[in-house]
Formats: C-alpha cells, sequence, structure tokens
C-alpha cells in the first residue's frame, strides 16, 4: 500500500493531537536514553569494584543505578498511559467517521451488506488499527534510534562488534520485510472472513422466529459451520505465518547473542577489555534483543493495521449514488409535487461490480419490462392529497423512495415547487418531506428521544400541544412515566398502534410540506385505527399539508382529492377522486362498487 495513505491516516486523526503525540515522543526518546545510560553505570560499578575504588564511589553508582531504573519504569508506565489515550481517541474519531460516512451511503449499500458485517467493519477493522495509531510511528522511530544507539556505543568499545552486529539487524529486517509482504493480504482474508460471519449470524439471529417456524435450524447451523471453518481457516493461515516471524526473529536473536557473548570473551580473554566493557558488550547485545522484537511485533501490527487500512478505505471510497448539486431551499407552506416521465429499476449491484463499474453507479433506463416504475407522471397542487393504489409491487413503495431520494431515478424528473430536488439540499428535503411507514423504527431510549429524535431543542411543552393537536395527550398519559417512559430496542412492549402514534407525532413535530403516508394503518386494530385517522385529519388540516397516502384499502383513500392507480410500475388511471368515482369507465369506480379490495392487495 503507498505509504502515502498511512500518511493521510495518521495525519488525520493524529494532528488534533499533536501536543499528546509530542508527550508521547518526549517520554518514549527519554526511555531510551535512560536505558542506554544504566549499562554505563554497571560498566562503571564493575571496572570500579575490580580496581578496588573507595565504597562511597561504589555506593553512588548503585544508588545512581537503582534511580535511573526506578526513572525508566515511571517513564515507561507513563508512555503507555500517553499511547493508549491517543489510540483510543484517534480510533473512537474513525468509528466515528465510519458510522456517519455508512449512514449517508444509499439504500443500494444497505441491502448489500447486512448490519452484523457493518458493525465489524466499523469496530473489528478499527480495533486493528490502535496501536498504529497510537505508537507504531513513534516505537518504529524510537525503536531504530535505539538500536543505532548500541551499535554507536560498541563502535566505540570495538568496531568489530559493531559491524558484526549491524549485519545481524539488516539480515533480521530483510526477512521480516519479505515475510510481510505475504502476511497482508491473508490478514485482509481473515478480517473478510470474521465480517462475514458476524454479518450471518446478525441476519439469522433476528430472523430466529421465522427460522424456527420453518424447521431451517439445520440449515443455518450447516452455513454456520461452514463460515466458521472458513474464518478459521483464513485466520489459521495468518497465525502460521505471525509465528513463523517470531520464530525466525528468535533463531537471530540466538545466533547474535551467541556470537556477541564469544566475542566478550575472547575480547576479555586476550585482555583487549576490561571486565566492565566486556558485561557492557554483552548487555548491550542482549539488549539488541528488546528492540528488535518490539520491530516485529510493530511489523506484525502493520500487517494487521495494512489489512484493515485497505477495508477502510474501501469503506471510505464507496460514495453513494444519491449526490447534492447545489443548496437549493424549499419555501414554507404546503409543497406541489411534479412527476414527469420517471423510470426506475433496481439495479442488480453484483452484475455492476463484476463488469468492473461502482456499485453506486447511476441506474440506466434499461428495458421497459424491468423497471420498477416506467415513465409515471403526475401533478399535485399544493395542499392537496393524492391517494395510490395498486397491487403489492406495482411500485407504490418505490415512489415514495424516490420522493425522499433515498433513490434517483434512472431518468425523468421529480420536481418540489417547481425545483428539481436533485438541486435541493437532502437535509432540507427531507426536512419538508415527512413519511409514515408501517414499520417503525423505534430506539432504546425515552419516548421524548424517540419523538425527537434526540433533538434538544424539541422542548416539553412543543411535544405537549403536539399531541393535544393529534388529540393523542390522554393516551400518551397512559404510559407509565409519560414522555419519560423507557422503550426497548425496536419497540419492544408496544403494539403497532401505538409504534405509529409515535411516528405521526415524529412528523408532527417537523411540521413538513409534504406527508407520505405509506400503509400506515394496514396492521392496526380498528379502534386505533380510528384514533389514527382523527391524526390523519388533523395532519393534513392544521395547516393543510400536501399528502400522498398509499393504501391497500380504500377507504383509506376516502380523504383523497386524487387517485393514482399503478400497474406494473405503469399509470393506469390517474385523475380527481370525485370524478373517478361518478365515472362507470374508470377502475377506481369498478372497485368501488364491486368492493375487491383484494385486487389491491
Amino acid at each position: 500500500m503507498p505509504l502515502k495513505q498511512y500518511g493521510d491516516l495518521l495525519a488525520t486523526y493524529l494532528r488534533p493531537q499533536w501536543s499528546r503525540v509530542m508527550l508521547l515522543a518526549a517520554l518514549m526518546f527519554g526511555g531510551i536514553g535512560l536505558q542506554l545510560i544504566n549499562p554505563q553505570v554497571i560498566r562503571y560499578f564493575l571496572d570500579a569494584a575490580r580496581a578496588g575504588s573507595a565504597p562511597g564511589a561504589l555506593l553512588v553508582a548503585a544508588v545512581l543505578f537503582i534511580v535511573i531504573a526506578l526513572a525508566s519504569q515511571a517513564v515507561r508506565l507513563a508512555t503507555n498511559y500517553a499511547a493508549e489515550n491517543i489510540g483510543w481517541t484517534a480510533t473512537n474519531a474513525l468509528r466515528a467517521d465510519l458510522a456517519l460516512h455508512c449512514l449517508r451511503l444509499d439504500m443500494p449499500f444497505h441491502k448489500q451488506h447486512t448490519p452484523g458485517e457493518l458493525i465489524e467493519r466499523i469496530d473489528g477493522d478499527v480495533n486493528a488499527l490502535a496501536n498504529f495509531f497510537s505508537q507504531f510511528t513513534i516505537r518504529v522511530l524510537g525503536n531504530g534510534l535505539l538500536v543505532m544507539g548500541i551499535l554507536v556505543l560498541l563502535f566505540r568499545e570495538d568496531a568489530r562488534v559493531s559491524i558484526g552486529l549491524a549485519l545481524y539487524v539488516v539480515l533480521t529486517f530483510v526477512i521480516l520485510g519479505a515475510l510481510q509482504r505475504y502476511s497482508v493480504s491473508r490478514y485482509a482474508a481473515g478480517r473478510q472472513a470474521s465480517a462475514e460471519f458476524f454479518g450471518f449470524v446478525e441476519e439469522r439471529i433476528s430472523g430466529t422466529e421465522d427460522i424456527r417456524a420453518s424447521g431451517a435450524e439445520p440449515y443455518v447451523m450447516n452455513r454456520l459451520y461452514h463460515l466458521m471453518r472458513a474464518w478459521m481457516e483464513k485466520r489459521r493461515a495468518a497465525i502460521v505465518l505471525g509465528v513463523l516471524v517470531t520464530n525466525m526473529t528468535n533463531l537471530l536473536y540466538v545466533t547474535g547473542y551467541g556470537l556477541g557473548l564469544a566475542m566478550g570473551v575472547y575480547l576479555y580473554t586476550q585482555g583487549a577489555a576490561t571486565i566492565g566493557t566486556a558485561y557492557l558488550i554483552v548487555f548491550y547485545i542482549g539488549m539488541l534483543n528488546a528492540p528488535v522484537q518490539n520491530i516485529r511485533q510493530d511489523v506484525q501490527d502493520l500487517q494487521q493495521a495494512t489489512a484493515s487500512i485497505q477495508r477502510v478505505r474501501e469503506l471510505l471510497d464507496l460514495r453513494p449514488q444519491v449526490q447534492e448539486r447545489s443548496n437549493a431551499v424549499l419555501s414554507g407552506g404546503p409543497l406541489s409535487v411534479e412527476l414527469a416521465n420517471v423510470c426506475f429499476t433496481y439495479m442488480d449491484e453484483r452484475a455492476v461490480a463484476a463488469k468492473g463499474e461502482s456499485s453506486h453507479s447511476q441506474p440506466s433506463a434499461v428495458g421497459g419490462q424491468d423497471m420498477v416504475l416506467n415513465n409515471v407522471s403526475f401533478n399535485l397542487q399544493p395542499g392537496k392529497v393524492l391517494g395510490v393504489l395498486g397491487r403489492t409491487g406495482s411500485g407504490k413503495t418505490t415512489l415514495t423512495r424516490l420522493l425522499f431520494r433515498l433513490y434517483d431515478p434512472a431518468s425523468g424528473s421529480i420536481r418540489l415547487n417547481e425545483v428539481d430536488i436533485h438541486n435541493v439540499a437532502l437535509d432540507g428535503l427531507r426536512e419538508r418531506v415527512g413519511m409514515v411507514t408501517q414499520d417503525v423504527q423505534l430506539f432504546q431510549a425515552t419516548v421524548r428521544d424517540n419523538l425527537t429524535f434526540f433533538n434538544r431543542r424539541i422542548g416539553d411543552d412543543q411535544i405537549g400541544r403536539v399531541l393535544k393537536e393529534l388529540r393523542l395527550w390522554d393516551w400518551f398519559q397512559t404510559l407509565p412515566k409519560g414522555l419519560d417512559t423507557q422503550l426497548a430496542a425496536g419497540g419492544q412492549g408496544l403494539s403497532a398502534g401505538e409504534a405509529q402514534l409515535l411516528a405521526f407525532t415524529r412528523v408532527f413535530l417537523r411540521n413538513p410540506g409534504l406527508v407520505i403516508l405509506d400503509e400506515a394503518s394496514s396492521r392496526l386494530d380498528p379502534a386505533t385505527e380510528t384514533l389514527l385517522e382523527r391524526a390523519v385529519d388533523r395532519l393534513f388540516h392544521a395547516p393543510r399539508r400536501t399528502g400522498i397516502i398509499i393504501a391497500h384499502r380504500l377507504r383509506t383513500v376516502h380523504r383523497a382529492d386524487d387517485i393514482l392507480i399503478l400497474d406494473n410500475g405503469r399509470v393506469i388511471e390517474y385523475g380527481p377522486r370525485e370524478e373517478l368515482a361518478r365515472d362507470p369507465r374508470s377502475r377506481f369506480y369498478g372497485l368501488l362498487q364491486t368492493g375487491l379490495e383484494e385486487v389491491l392487495a
């Protein structure tokens, strides 16, 4: 991987912590200095003792050795604390960026990747970068300087020893570098297998009821065993290379230490060095093990970090299909809606990726029979309500997703208040368009937070006014702690109707100019549906808002001004509801007369 990518990542997440990084560097280099000094004190002590120096001088040397040793341990403790602090801060910032990036990627991406896989990508891959952020550069530099310092000090004592050890260090690094090149792909494969495993587990656990009801446990367990075995085999390949690096380093160290020890003994027996100098040579050779082992560990961490960085970069390089072109703002009040010859198809992203194209490229209008929407056109005036009818799979829900810009059409245009929605800022668009579906997403938080989406600027008084306006206040007062009632993840403990009431309140708090109801009452009991119908009336009439109601039940669209019927992605009927209801030739008239609501299902 290009060095620039390493540097860019370090600069992005370490620059805000530059003062901590400088402190960490100072601590590490101070620790290196202390490590190099202490052997000199021991050498002095040995030579002074052999020469019969005064006890006072020996005592001073011993105290100095203890002080330096204690200071070295204190510096090491401070270094570890600073490094962990930097690593956690950097990785948490990267996790936040990855999570935000995934939230901004559009629906095709999330249809292709399971939540479990994304959790592993956001958290698991980033965990492997902790040492890379906190210590890698400084540790490699520091350990390199420690090796250089040892070689320089040994050169002062005997050039032959220094040159021999320098060759040993160079040989070690060459071998480590060669092994590192083969390890990156294996670590990357292991990380991918891990992501696939966690994605599979998350998806199957969330579908436990359906799996048990259909007797699919044996199939699920069989797939689980295959994924675990694939993960084990890829992980084992990476570990084997890591063990090979460790054993090779140890072999080289033992060989070098044995040769160094023999050279020290030889110099002492030949009278070319004192006992203190011979000890110093052997001690420094022994000290080489730590920085070389550290560099070996850093290389191994880099192998894992490189694989993780590649996967992180792949994720960050993905771009959503839905792009903001400008920052046009929609005016207040009810919005007009105009669709002109809109076509859309859900592109097969795997087929696109197989062709080497971007999986998030703009879909093209190919083959009318593959279109989910085909040349759909209508014009909805501000403050009017459009009822959309059609069989399942006719394109009703897809129509709402285009209005919300979860997807972009393959061709044609969509305009709100005569402004092309491609020119409207996404935040502004979604602030002015509200949507209520039959599946309401609730979070593990209080009712207040679920209503406001954690927006602290919305006060309880404003929530209370909306609840009273919707005539829902009495219902909310039945909750154990009112707005402070804690909801479980996924809204467990609430009925479908109660969840829908929360969703309607959310929309009211945003006060959008266009409200889309997508089968919002299809799963409700009659009592709750009546309560919800009153809320819908208030939603569209106080003040007037433009509305689009997607329904299977004919009675759901009784308040609509216009009716649009879809079939296989095409508009087969569109016009004012009252005129269609009086026209014996219209499809809507036939449905009303026969009451065949099932043809819409």
